[in-house]
Order: C-alpha cells, then structure tokens, then sequence
C-alpha cells in the first residue's frame, strides 16, 4: 500500500519512558557491537511513513546509526531485494509478504525477541498472509474508502450508492481515481457483489466493463499522492482514498467526510519483517520490538495519520485527538471487508485491463 504526507501534529502524550540519556548512563556504539554484532541498521521503508523522531530516538536509546532508504512501490521495494540487496528491515504491505515468503526471502521472527507483540491490536494479528505472524509484525494498517465533500454530495446519496456514486453523472468531471489497477478493480469487483480476488473470467470482464463505463461518462481524473492536495484544497469533491490519507484530507478541509461502503472494501497492512540475507537479525529484531513500544508508536501514528498497530495508542488517539475524524480508525471484523492475496497471474490480467480502461479516454 502506498501511503505518503506527514501529519500536522506532534504528541503531547507519551505513553512509555524515553530512551537513555547522555552522559555516563549512555549507550555506546561499541556498546552496541558487544551486545548486536553490530551497530549499524539498514531499514527499508515507504516515503513520510515515521515519526519525525523515531530514527532518532532509536539511535540514541541503543547506540546504533540507522541508514534509511525508501521505496515508492512494493514491486519496486521487490526488484531491489532480487538485485541481492541486503536490508534488516522492511516494510512490505500484505500480498507481497506472502509472495517474498513463499519464495524463501523471508526469515522467521524470534518472538522471545519480540515481548512488545503483546501490545499488537488483535484484530491484526494472523492475517491470512502470515497465519500466527511467524514472519511480520504489522506497522500500519487501514482501508480504503470514499472521501467526499457533504457540502456538494449528499451523505445519504454516498451512503446509499457506495461505490457507485463513481458511476452517478451528478459528478461528472468531479472525481478523482487512484491509479492502481488492484484498488480500481476492487472497488469495481465489490461494486457488482464479488470477492476482489476473484479469478472469475466472467466477474473480471464485468468488473472490467463497470471501470469501462465509469471511465467513458464520468471523466475521472486519474492520480496516485496527489489526490491528498487535490482534496485539501477542493478540487474535486470525490475520491478513493488510502484511510490514512483520508485522515490527512479531513483533519485539512472540514467540508469533507469519509464513507466505507456497505459492499466492502480492501483491508491492508503494511508489517515489519526481516530478510533472510539481513546481515544483523538481532538488532532488526531490537527495531521492530522498539517501534511496538507505546512512545513509538505514537509518534509514528500522530505524524503520519495511520492507524496504528499498537492497541493502546489506537485507543488513544481514535479517542482522542482523531476522535472526530471519521478516517482514523479502519472498520474491523466486517464479512464484506477482504485482504488481497498474492496473485501474479492475476495482477499481471488486471494491469493489462486498467491500461485499456485509461487509454480509452
């Protein structure tokens, strides 16, 4: 899942103790090296999707340095590791762990490394992708649904039609898509009563059809991190969004409002996990641990806007300051609600019909 833009808001709660301090107490590197191996940690991770302090605090709590690279895109996070690239940590979304397990990219956690999963939100752990979380530990997660301008759309109308305010020529020319063929046909899929992981012929072609037409009368505008500005600012007065970003969008402009339509819709995460070529498994296992712990957590889901995997602080701040934000907190334990599975043969069909669907207009 792609998931960008910081958040306004810098916690005035810490639910934890803070790290070491300087002087004769401090954590050294050499400190580090006794106790890791190593006092260095590579990390791997989407774009504005930390906490403004959480390398930070890391490294003076523990003594390392943490070098941070970024991907736009799990495929591409994917060709790097295949390039033989060496990461202790990632940050994969859902399909994709599956698919780096089941190829043998993965190593198994230690959870006697790990006694901060207990402070995981239950209705996240042992997902489909990664039955009893022997391999990730989530970070984020969420879902994606409609945000709309109740002063220009009528809450009953987005209610009512769901997904198919995308087809309602009310709002021609006023709507934004993301441009991603598996979100774009889940929608369309959940739109006509269907599992978005379907390998249905017939219910692809149909899905593929509904995009067809949606495309052809409504003149969508087609974006990926843009969507978030456009929103703030008005522009259009429909999109698809990432929960997360949605909870940017309304914390920005009070005129909008998030819908999760009754048909269904894709629930995602994004979790921690280990490569099996990371060169210090220790310390990565002392990084994820660290990042469950309630301080952490909280700095990372104030700054970014996503709903966190700790279920202290998602009890916070959707009591609190997100409180009254509609995005913040994901619906859980919903029939409707799906997690994609990895699927390359039916990826590689679906991003060949989403490119016909555009090159239609």
């Amino acid at each position: 899942m792609k998931k960008f833009m910081a958040m306004f808001l810098a916690s005035t709660l810490l639910l934890a103790g803070c790290g070491n301090e300087s002087g004769e107490n401090a954590v050294t590197s050499a400190d580090a090296v006794e106790k890791y191996g190593s006092d260095t940690l590579k990390l791997y991770n989407w774009g504005e999707y930390m906490g403004e302090n959480l390398i930070s605090d890391f490294e003076k709590q523990f003594g390392v340095k943490v070098n941070v690279e970024y991907f736009d895109s799990n495929e591409a996070m994917y060709t790097k590791l295949q390039s033989g690239e060496a990461y202790d940590v990632l940050v994969p979304s859902d399909y994709m762990i599956e698919r780096l397990k089941a190829e043998n990219m993965l190593q198994p956690l230690d959870h006697a490394l790990l006694p901060n999963m207990s402070n995981l939100v239950k209705g996240i752990q042992s997902l489909p992708y990664d039955e009893g979380n022997q391999y990730s530990v989530p970070y984020f997660w969420g879902s994606v649904g409609i945000v709309y301008n109740h002063n220009n759309v009528d809450p009953d109308v987005v209610e009512e039609q769901g997904y198919e305010i995308l087809r309602n020529t009310d709002y021609k020319g006023k709507i934004y898509i993301y441009d991603s063929e598996r979100d774009s046909f889940m929608m369309a899929l959940k739109a006509l009563g269907y599992s978005m992981n379907t390998e249905d012929e017939k219910e692809i072609q149909q899905a593929y059809e509904w995009l067809l037409d949606m495309n052809n009368t409504m003149e969508p505008v087609y974006v990926t991190d843009e969507v978030i500005d456009g929103m703030i600012t008005g522009t259009k007065d429909i999109a698809v969004v990432y929960s997360g970003d949605a909870t940017n969008i309304l914390a920005e402009n009070p005129d909008m409002s998030f819908w999760m339509p009754e048909e269904g819709t894709n629930l995602w995460s994004d979790a921690m996990v280990i490569p099996a070529n990371a060169p210090n498994a220790k310390l990565a296992h002392e990084f994820i641990n660290y990042v469950l712990t309630d301080e952490a957590s909280m700095g990372n889901s104030e700054y970014v806007g996503y709903a966190s995997s700790n279920q202290a602080v998602l009890d916070e701040l959707s009591n609190g300051i997100f409180a009254e934000n509609e995005a913040y907190l994901p619906r859980m334990d919903y029939e409707k609600d799906e997690v994609f599975v990895d699927n390359q043969t039916l990826k590689k069909k679906l991003a060949e019909l989403w490119i016909k669907v555009k090159a239609t207009k």
